[in-house]
């Protein structure tokens, strides 16, 4: 299973660079596309984590808070 996560994102890192790399666009729209796939991967992130059984408590680990 894990492997598949892996695969998955070597994929996305792969493809942003694949795209940073295009010589054909203009800096400033790969700057912006760029923020804007991080904001993304951000939020669906923090959903996850939010969405995750036990949270709180992967939270408080990595914070080394006391409950």
């Amino acid at each position: 299973m894990g492997f598949y996560y892996l695969f998955l994102l070597v994929i996305g890192i792969v493809l942003i660079v694949i795209g940073a790399l295009k010589k054909d666009v203009p800096r400033s729209v790969k700057i912006v596309i760029f923020l804007f796939v991080i904001g993304i991967g951000f939020i669906v992130m923090s959903l996850s984590l939010l969405l995750l059984p036990g949270s709180s408590d992967v939270i408080a680990e990595l914070l080394k808070w006391e409950e």
